[in-house]
């Protein structure tokens, strides 16, 4: 496991939650099973995968292929004006060196001309929350619309890219990124996403870059979050889905108590994005 490590990343803090070398094995037979049966449950021809050139939709794409086989894996890159171009070519890379077909779609257009239908009056102290819910919520809205025209051309399913760290604190849109038919990802942390990834072979560079939401000009992931990625997949599987109290939680981790709180808030407030629409109970 020396190499894998060391691929992923030296040492990482405040706890190492990657799997042995047996176990890592174990779940990539749990993940791709669960892709083929997913895909084979819906009677489609394979998966269709947003490729953003982050570690979760390479890590996706591999294990697509890894379970379905190169032929039956499609990609959307879905750039927008704030994405780097770097991100695009890593994208495109991933595809490429899977041997996956993908198609590029632009959104901005789209984007813009939804926002000009309802003009929302804002001033400067409203911009951010403009920029942030509005149009960061509406892009990954389209971007969901695109998945499925194209999953539905394709006879596809679509997989979600979303990891633990972020469905378990809401980092994600409702109807947009969050709107996929299925999360293979969904139980495991950024860091073994990050472990598995390497596992199955893809991009250095791409193991370690640093996560960003490629919705709006805010910078890196956890620059929104507040706190880095290992801290946070600490406190999740510790306090959050563990059940260690709040005050050991911060000592292990060597974080404050208000930093195991505000990801315990960022839990709760989005728990409605982890359930479906509610709806009254029956009468009779």
């Amino acid at each position: 496991m020396a190499n894998l490590y060391e691929q992923t990343q030296d040492e990482i803090e405040p706890i190492d939650l990657r799997f042995s070398e047996e176990e890592l094995e174990a779940r990539v037979d749990h993940l791709t099973d669960f892709v083929r049966e997913q895909v084979e449950s819906a009677g489609v021809d394979g998966a269709l995968i947003a490729l953003s050139g982050g570690i979760d939709s390479t890590a996706t794409a591999h294990l697509a292929v890894e379970a379905l086989g190169a032929d039956a894996v499609h990609g959307l890159l879905l750039p927008k004006e704030v994405n780097e171009e770097e991100n695009m070519s890593d994208a495109e890379r991933v595809a490429q060196d899977l041997g996956i077909t993908y198609d590029v779609l632009e959104v901005d257009s789209i984007v813009e001309e939804i926002l000009d239908t309802y003009d929302a009056e804002h001033d400067d102290e409203s911009e951010g929350r403009w920029e942030g819910r509005y149009v960061g919520n509406t892009s990954a809205r389209v971007r969901m619309t695109l998945n499925y025209l194209v999953a539905n051309y394709e006879n596809k399913l679509v997989l979600g890219t979303g990891n633990r760290a972020e469905l378990g604190t809401g980092y994600v849109t409702k109807y947009g990124d969050g709107g996929v038919d299925c999360n293979p990802l969904g139980n495991l942390y950024k860091q073994q996403v990050r472990q598995l990834a390497a596992h199955l072979g893809a991009d250095e560079k791409l193991v370690q870059k640093t996560p960003t939401g490629g919705m709006v000009d805010y910078g890196t992931d956890e620059e929104e979050f507040g706190v880095d990625y290992d801290t946070l997949d600490a406190i999740l599987a510790l306090h959050v889905d563990g059940g260690v109290p709040a005050e050991a939680t911060a000592r292990l981790t060597d974080t404050s108590l208000d930093d195991v709180e505000y990801v315990v808030q960022m839990h709760e407030e989005s728990e409605h994005k982890r359930t479906p629409p509610a709806t009254p109970d029956p009468l009779f």
